[in-house]
């Protein structure tokens, strides 16, 4: 079955041997997905373990992921559905993002981050979409928490969106 429904997650840190969870709206959406994609700040490798129960899991290092260096690789470049997709935890600054991260990853359709758990879903150069889900644990300054969807048909990207919690 080909892929069609994506959870996108970033910046959960939660650590080993915390009380943390991620929150139940995220577990329902994941009991839907054909695939994970994790922005970083995962922190450890037992979330990842338990996204894989769920669905494929693709995840990249965030700079709170010490244990996972090695295991993770910094960015991402990807095809679902004929749908090119690039990963990687820090996009930079706001000032210049859609530039950056065309010239970083040209050939991509869909670029993924996290890092700042400020949700963006929004166009960026030459068709790109930008798209940081924010976080579904830690909002910081944001005034909910959020996780991400997408929704790939026949290589096109039919659906995205900000879920708040």
């Amino acid at each position: 079955m080909p892929v069609s429904v994506i959870v996108v997650l970033a910046d959960t840190h939660i650590r080993r041997g915390s009380t943390r969870r991620l929150p139940a709206a995220v577990y329902a959406a994941l009991e839907e997905a054909d695939l994970v994609l994790h922005a970083g700040d995962v922190v450890t490798g037992e979330l990842l373990e338990e996204l894989a129960g769920f669905a494929s899991t693709l995840a990249v290092l965030g700079n709170n992921d010490t244990d996972l260096v090695g295991q993770l690789p910094e960015e991402r470049l990807f095809t679902i559905e004929g749908l090119r997709i690039a990963m990687v935890h820090d996009s930079g600054a706001r000032k210049g993002r859609e530039a950056r991260l065309h010239r970083r990853f040209p050939s991509a359709d869909l670029v993924v981050f996290g890092h700042s758990h400020i949700p963006i879903d929004a166009p960026g150069l030459d068709g790109q979409r930008l798209f940081n889900p924010g976080s579904p644990t830690e909002r910081r300054s944001q005034p909910v928490h959020t996780f991400g969807r997408l929704r790939i048909d026949d290589g096109h990207l039919v659906g995205h969106e900000i879920v708040a919690l």
